[in-house]
């Protein structure tokens, strides 16, 4: 049984318009101690996914259909009070900008032991033995010392740790990290990703990664989910995908990223932009820009169906094989 289990889930938000449906049909699976990568354009869902799964949807927005299991138990209908004692304990959160997640007011030992406290029966001393631990597990240096100083005393870098070592400090068993490294530099990025790889790896945590950089998927994820427009397009092994993307968003998002072993005069590009909530086309929401659309993908919606060794919705993936028995016959 998965240790995070999303089926089906749908997001809306009404409006005086109309309800725009922002998820629509995410199914997707976390084993402990898995990473699993989720990738696409501004626009896609992968934001609002982890938002979901978390209990954090900033009104009007609803989960309007499917569930969320947590090791078999579901979440998404828990009490809002429930909810907040069971985010840090069991699932834990990483945001882009930990600006935003540190309170600026207060030291990073007193953000971090309240925390502890507030999900683990510790005496005060305790739980800040404790805090100082997470501090050197995320690498932060002279960790009992610097404890007590405040946010802005850090590099980002070295923000970002304390705000991994805030998300884990209570050992969540899931942990949903939303961009965690797009603010930072690139030499910092590899550090923050192999601190998360080590993390999941000695704690048996398992990793939603939401990024939009491909890059970082194929370092850090297991298994990678491609989302457009508030579905999934492919969802498979990272190495498959990468080495053989099914559906053709993912092979255009492949096609974009430079390779050190082939020259290319001109990367591909994906012409068009992600569609608008109120105006996702009828059938495939990518055949405006897909090159390899035909009649079916504009008139009916593709479910994920097995696409090799991944799965991809995509109409194209279902003629394969009967294109292959045609080919054999002739």
């Amino acid at each position: 049984m998965p240790l995070l289990d999303v089926r089906d889930l749908t997001v809306e938000f009404p409006t005086r318009r109309g309800t725009l449906r922002a998820l629509d049909g995410v199914s997707l699976a976390l084993e402990p101690g898995e990473v699993l990568g989720v990738v696409g354009e501004s626009g896609a869902g992968k934001s609002l996914t982890g938002t979901a799964i978390i209990g954090l949807l900033a009104p009007p927005g609803r989960i309007a259909g499917g569930q969320i299991l947590l090791d078999g138990t579901r979440i998404d209908t828990l009490p809002e009070e429930a909810m907040r004692r069971l985010r840090g304990r069991r699932i834990g959160a990483i945001f882009q900008d930990p600006l935003t997640t540190l309170n600026p007011l207060l030291p990073i030992g007193r953000q971090l032991t309240e925390t502890i406290r507030t999900h683990l029966s510790l005496s005060a001393a305790e739980a800040r033995e404790r805090a100082v631990h997470w501090l050197d597990e995320v690498g932060i240096p002279a960790a009992s010392r610097r404890i007590d100083a405040y946010p802005h005393e850090f590099s980002g870098g070295q923000r970002q740790r304390v705000v991994i070592a805030l998300a884990l400090c209570a050992e969540p068993q899931v942990v949903i990290a939303d961009e965690p490294t797009t603010a930072l530099d690139v030499s910092v990025q590899a550090q923050i990703i192999t601190l998360l790889k080590r993390l999941t790896r000695e704690h048996g945590t398992a990793v939603m990664l939401i990024t939009h950089d491909m890059g970082v998927i194929a370092e850090t994820a297991d298994r990678v989910a491609v989302m457009y427009a508030g579905r999934i397009a492919e969802l498979g092994p990272v190495a498959e995908v990468v080495r053989q993307p099914a559906h053709p968003y993912t092979k255009g998002l492949m096609g974009s990223i430079p390779s050190l072993e082939h020259r290319v005069a001109r990367l591909a590009q994906i012409d068009g932009a992600m569609p608008r909530l109120d105006a996702i086309p009828r059938g495939c929401a990518f055949h405006p820009r897909c090159p390899l659309a035909f009649d079916r993908c504009r008139t009916e919606r593709p479910e994920m169906m097995p696409a090799g060794p991944t799965v991809a919705a995509c109409w194209r993936t279902a003629a394969q094989p009967a294109q292959a028995m045609r080919a054999a016959d002739a």
